[in-house]
């Protein structure tokens, strides 16, 4: 799906193209957004600046997502976008736009914010496996590469039921925030052998990198440190030692941080 196998996940409000561009020495992916684009999850958005959060509110949405990517046409790195939406039309219109440009399409059922999961997105797509079907559906019948972001220690949701699921309905790859169980990585790769796994949460260096690669992860993701050199530098280190036969020798990557 990309090349090399590190990702920089989506940061609300910060995620742009600019900032994907910045991080393409280090990585093979980017994933621009999340972007709320319809009436219910740009209500959201709006209730979470109110509360001092950052979030992207462009005038015309899917327009917003075209230019970001337009902007990355010459960028060594691949663009993804994760898209927040309330029912599955407005991710058709979203996918098309990724389609055209050989963007991935991430449809987010990750966010735990109380306002996007009151929306019906986010986290709450998890719980309601019929909705996010059909979300991936809309997305992957558009024949854009298709990624779902999810969370892992949801209470009452099997994640490796939802990684069938999603693949069922057309997927291509799972982004998988871990939280603390990091073996629920091996779960759903078993559980979804066709899915591209992305491993999320705590990415910084050799240990983290391995920890995940070994528990089957196709690649890894850098979140919020993905706006620090030094952490790409590590991550793809670490990734590069790993496809290289390296990886019982951690000091060929680094440490997993930097000494003071």
């Amino acid at each position: 799906m990309f090349a090399p196998r590190v990702a920089l996940a989506s940061l609300s409000g910060a995620a742009d193209a600019a900032w994907a561009r910045a991080g393409a020495d280090h990585a093979g992916a980017a994933f621009l957004g999340g972007i709320a684009v319809d009436d219910p999850t740009r209500e959201a958005a709006r209730a979470l600046v109110a509360r001092d959060r950052e979030e992207f509110l462009p005038p015309d949405p899917i327009g917003f997502v075209g230019s970001q990517l337009d902007a990355l046409a010459d960028a060594p790195i691949r663009p993804g976008v994760n898209v927040r939406a309330a029912s599955p039309g407005p991710i058709r219109e979203v996918a098309a736009v990724c389609a055209a440009r050989d963007a991935i399409v991430e449809i987010n059922a990750h966010c735990r914010q109380a306002e996007m999961c009151a929306a019906g997105c986010g986290e709450a797509l998890l719980r309601e496996p019929d909705r996010l079907r059909a979300f991936v559906a809309a997305a992957a019948d558009t024949g854009a590469a298709t990624s779902v972001k999810v969370r892992a220690e949801v209470t009452g949701v099997d994640l490796p039921a939802v990684a069938r699921t999603v693949a069922a309905a057309g997927a291509d790859a799972i982004h998988v925030d871990a939280m603390d169980s990091e073996p629920v990585i091996r779960a759903v790769a078993d559980a979804a052998p066709s899915l591209f796994v992305i491993a999320n949460n705590e990415v910084r260096g050799p240990e983290s990198v391995g920890e995940y690669l070994r528990y089957g992860a196709d690649a890894v993701s850098i979140g919020r440190p993905s706006t620090d050199p030094a952490v790409r530098r590590r991550v793809r280190r670490a990734v590069d030692a790993w496809d290289g036969g390296r990886a019982d020798d951690p000091t060929r990557a680094g440490p997993e941080v930097d000494a003071q």
